[in-house]
């Protein structure tokens, strides 16, 4: 083996948000260096390793087969180095890394945060939103609040709430003047609102089987715009641009202050949920503990 100087873990940082972001410049912004910065350190590691770890294009950048394995490993090994120093450094006040999606931030936990505050003044939240699953240990993810069908992997999964669907729109098509939405079969006279959230997913509702369990077969379920995510399909709703699927607790609100309405009672089971996801770094934390009661006593409220 070749004798090495001492392992360069500025020059393996920077490598790591590289690889994970697949470019320079987003790692750049990540570390508060230029890209100048980052392209040096990772040449640096090359030079240190022997091997190339990045084929390098036209501003793109791709991982070779070296560099896919040493990111591999490095998410994990900085996750387990920065709960190392957590584990030692000075206390301060508890700061909680949340995961969740837009809609669900949006729409249900951002309204009653006032009320953790009030409760629990010293906890601070941090709060990320996408649609991909966080990797605990290496975006340092303490709890993830997921919509999904349960049973994640390396992770403890708690059922928070079930996410029944049904049709809401903006009391304003329900006013004189538009077209009567007294009966399933009224649809057929407006837009129905889609969202990507339920395509190809099985057992969650979309128009189609809402149509069928409502007995009205002759609405063309295919008709209407289709949007990203729920959150956006639903803030159409609210603009009175259609009806949308609404997936009960994210619509809780906007029905509460009347944004919505439902123009029908019927709903429709889901066989996806919101499950609370802890990982390996939320084990005998207290500040988890609290938020994941919060979250408990929040649905039961109603």
């Amino acid at each position: 083996m070749k004798p090495r100087h001492a392992v360069p873990l500025t020059a393996l940082r920077a490598f790591e948000s590289a690889a994970r972001h697949l470019s320079f410049q987003a790692a750049a912004a990540e570390l508060f260096v230029t890209p100048a910065a980052v392209s040096h350190q990772v040449k640096r590691l090359e030079a240190y390793l022997g091997v190339g770890l990045f084929h390098r294009g036209h501003r793109v950048v791709e991982l070779t087969g070296e560099g896919k394995a040493l990111a591999a490993s490095l998410g994990d090994l900085f996750g387990q180095l920065d709960r190392a120093l957590d584990q030692v450094g000075a206390p301060t006040a508890a700061t909680l890394r949340i995961s969740t999606m837009e809609s669900f931030a949006a729409k249900w936990l951002a309204p009653r945060l006032h009320r953790l505050h009030r409760e629990h003044p010293d906890l601070k939240l941090h709060i990320e939103t996408g649609n991909e699953h966080a990797n605990f240990t290496r975006d340092g993810i303490d709890v993830a609040i997921r919509y999904g069908p349960g049973g994640y992997a390396d992770a403890h999964a708690e059922h928070l709430m079930d996410a029944p669907v049904f049709p809401v729109c903006a009391p304003s098509l329900l006013a004189e003047g538009h077209p009567p939405l007294a009966t399933p079969d009224d649809l057929s006279r407006h837009t129905l609102l889609h969202d990507q959230s339920a395509t190809g997913r099985a057992g969650v509702p979309d128009w189609a089987a809402w149509l069928k369990a409502a007995g009205a077969p002759r609405v063309d379920a295919s008709r209407g715009p289709v949007f990203a995510s729920i959150y956006l399909a639903q803030e159409a709703a609210v603009a009175g641009h259609g009806v949308a699927l609404g997936v009960g607790p994210l619509v809780e609100e906007d029905l509460q202050r009347g944004r919505l309405v439902r123009p029908f009672g019927l709903a429709v089971e889901n066989a996806y949920a919101f499950w609370i996801v802890r990982g390996p770094r939320a084990e005998g934390n207290p500040a988890v503990e609290i938020l994941c009661r919060w979250l408990r006593n929040e649905t039961s409220r109603g």
